[in-house]
Order: C-alpha cells, then sequence, then structure tokens
C-alpha cells in the first residue's frame, strides 16, 4: 500500500469513528425485546420402544435469556440449563434401542 494511501486512511479513521459513534447517539433508541411469557417451550417426547410412553419437559423463563429452568414430568429437573444441555440431557436419558 503506498505511503500516501496510508497517510490518508489514517487522518480519515477518527473522523469515521467520530461521526459513527455520533449517528448512535443520535439516533432512535434500539427496540429492547419485549417481556417473556414465563412458560417458554414445551417438549413432549412419546416413546415407543417398550410401549407408549409420553414424557413432558416444560421450560420456564430465568432471568438470563439463554437458560430455562427445566421440570420434567412435573418434577424439577435443573434450576438453570440452556437448550444444547436440554437436548444433550434428552439424548442421554433416552438411550437407543438396537434394531432386529
Amino acid at each position: 500500500m503506498p505511503h500516501r494511501h496510508r497517510d490518508s486512511t489514517r487522518r480519515k479513521s477518527p473522523a469515521m469513528r467520530e461521526a459513527r459513534e455520533r449517528r448512535r447517539l443520535e439516533g432512535p433508541e434500539p427496540r429492547y425485546p419485549r417481556e417473556l411469557p414465563a412458560l417458554r417451550r414445551t417438549l413432549i417426547i412419546v416413546d415407543y420402544d417398550f410401549g407408549r410412553v409420553e414424557h413432558r419437559i416444560d421450560l420456564h423463563r430465568t432471568r438470563r435469556i439463554g437458560c430455562y429452568r427445566a421440570v420434567a414430568d412435573g418434577a424439577e429437573w435443573k434450576r438453570r440449563i440452556g437448550w444444547s444441555k436440554v437436548l444433550t440431557g434428552l439424548r442421554v436419558k433416552f438411550p437407543r434401542v438396537r434394531a432386529p
């Protein structure tokens, strides 16, 4: 890169940063998410391996946006758990049955 281009970019960069910050401060406020419902998600699992067994997992709101309070079949399962850990827990709790 020629030194002339490098020098002009070095002069322009602070002004561009200041203009971006000024535009952010003078612009409209960002939209914050609305109040989330207490019961966020419900998972219903029907297991046909050894007869018909139905399980229900309710995921309730917590203070952290990506975490849930999990209640499995009416009993509290985890106090704070993320979505990927819920799926991991399902894979562990329901092992695969070998096909005939």
